[in-house]
């Protein structure tokens, strides 16, 4: 298995030039996947330059740490997003994790349990499976949760593991994008103090109507980024998602672009979405997450 995940990690993550370190998050074999057989891919062919990793069965976190020079003890755990099918791990993933490294954050491309893939092409599998709500449902019913519970245990993995990592425990974010972000904004709600964000940043977010909603006294800090026209239609998730915060009284910003479509990602498309990481630094300094 160890094999496996850093054959994943050299083909999905080749090109930042380091060799990155995996961390499996869960003791032995992730709950609810005991029965698995199959093995986590890399489609390359799908999207040039955008690599979907599939078929995870391991969670793992790849660990992308800050110069120590550079590095201010706050971390960020990274959830790509690609509809519970696959994951964006390029453009949501180590693109991030770089962007931050920059600023002195430590970061953790985060895999999680997605979607069992028939085919080598989960990408054109998924667009297929849509025209069958019930098969769709039926397949994300189960795995959506594991997904979930694969965030708050990355959360709770990095903060037991803080000093090995050289980053402070209560300097812990997570970002999560699209179905990535639907992990993320579950981590804001029902947590532990164990396995608590300390700041949270979902980016064009997929908010299920199951998610547990009750925002808790401590909840922390909220960044949401998103675009007016979003090809699924999410951009009201965020505004609710915000609106919550607001009435709650605890600390919120939203940045609404108009024109950037679902998943923009890291992806330069000269259109007003491509400033949200430069937002999410402004407002991570005035959090006081880039002060050493």
């Amino acid at each position: 298995m160890k094999n496996t995940i850093a054959l994943l990690v050299l083909l999905v993550f080749a090109t930042t030039g380091n060799a990155q370190q995996t961390f499996p998050i869960w003791p032995g074999i992730a709950p609810g996947s005991e029965n698995w057989t199959w093995h986590s891919q890399v489609d390359s062919s799908s999207i040039p330059g955008d690599p979907l990793t599939y078929n995870i069965v391991q969670p793992v976190l790849v660990f992308f740490p800050a110069d120590p020079v550079l590095a201010n003890g706050t971390s960020v755990i990274i959830c790509p997003g690609g509809s519970f099918c696959y994951l964006h791990t390029k453009t949501e993933g180590s693109d991030v994790a770089e962007w931050l490294n920059k600023k002195g954050v430590s970061a953790f491309v985060l895999l999680y349990r997605v979607v069992h893939s028939e085919t080598t092409h989960p990408m054109q599998e998924k667009n297929e499976r849509i025209k069958d709500t019930a098969r769709s449902r039926q397949l994300l019913t189960p795995v959506v949760p594991m997904a979930i519970a694969d965030g708050k245990q990355a959360l709770l993995y990095t903060r037991q593991h803080a000093r090995d990592f050289g980053i402070s425990p209560d300097r812990i974010g997570i970002i999560g994008f699209s179905a990535g972000g639907t992990l993320a904004t579950a981590s804001a709600f029902d947590y532990t103090s164990d396995n608590k964000p300390d700041f949270v940043a979902p980016i064009y977010p997929y908010v299920p109507p199951t998610l547990p909603m009750t925002i808790k006294n401590d909840a922390p800090p909220l960044f949401i980024a998103a675009a007016t026209d979003d090809d699924y239609h999410l951009v009201p998730m965020s505004i609710a998602l915000y609106s919550k915060w607001l009435t709650a009284g605890h600390s919120a910003e939203l940045h609404i672009y108009s024109k950037g479509g679902h998943g923009f990602g890291m992806n330069k498309q000269h259109q007003p979405s491509d400033t949200w990481i430069n937002r999410l630094g402004d407002w991570l300094d005035l959090q006081g997450f880039l002060k050493k």
